[in-house]
């Protein structure tokens, strides 16, 4: 993949607003021309997304989901990872930050609780000096997603616009006020203009009219359409990391 772990870099730069890294994203996604948003244009992986520069222990991570589709199971997932995303070679990223990205790299990354990452939501997420990972949403109580994240290194955001989670967008945590939730006059009908550039095909209609089901890979939790059946090396996909010194 390329990529290599960078302690030398500068963690007391200026903090610029964050900014979604303009190469580092995985292959179904768009950005636009800002890097504030970040849709997922067909099905629901590959939507891996990174910070554009560092994040220190303290500093949050704001954002809002802009579109929610309801046909998946599971949402976004956000966390942090040591990877150099100016050094990540972006065809290469796995489909998935859970499990394949924690497993390949040293990153560190939780789904939201269920119902958590709907429509219009706001969610910070953070790592505090005990390298504990929460997140918040809306004005809702503190999350504990996970433990043990490392702070020895700088950390980058990585976020993953998955299944549910169609569009979201970073929010400019230095603005004097960020809004707890999307304004109402906001719906899928209003967003889907200004976000998308190109749909999903629907799911095929079955013999009886109704929709298929969507198949879980038992032990994964990851669902995947009847007409998009992987091969069966798909997932044993791993990248060789320790040429990178990531093993």
């Amino acid at each position: 993949m390329g990529a290599q772990l960078c302690s030398q870099a500068d963690s007391k730069a200026p903090r610029e607003t964050l900014r979604f890294h303009a190469k580092a994203k995985g292959v179904q996604v768009h950005l636009d021309a800002r890097r504030c948003t970040a849709q997922r244009c067909a099905t629901f992986h590959d939507g891996i997304v990174f910070s554009q520069r560092p994040v220190p222990p303290g500093e949050p991570v704001a954002l809002r989901v802009l579109w929610h589709e309801t046909r998946w199971y599971g949402g976004l997932r956000v966390g942090f990872t040591r990877l150099d995303p100016a050094q990540v070679s972006a065809p290469s990223l796995p489909p998935f930050v859970c499990p394949d990205l924690e497993q390949q790299s040293p990153t560190w990354a939780a789904m939201l609780p269920e119902g958590s990452a709907l429509l219009g939501d706001v969610i910070h997420f953070w790592v505090n000096c005990r390298g504990r990972l929460y997140a918040r949403v809306n004005a809702g109580p503190r999350l504990l997603l996970r433990k043990g994240v490392p702070l020895d290194a700088p950390l980058w955001a990585v976020m993953d616009v998955y299944g549910t989670t169609k569009a979201i967008e970073l929010l400019d945590t230095t603005a004097s006020v960020i809004p707890s939730t999307m304004p109402r006059a906001f719906s899928d009908e209003t967003l889907q203009p200004q976000v998308m550039h190109t749909s999903a095909a629907p799911a095929p209609v079955g013999s009886s009219g109704t929709q298929p089901s969507v198949l879980c890979v038992v032990g994964r939790s990851r669902p995947w359409p009847p007409h998009e059946v992987p091969p069966p090396t798909f997932w044993r996909r791993q990248k060789s990391w320790s040429a990178a010194g990531l093993a």
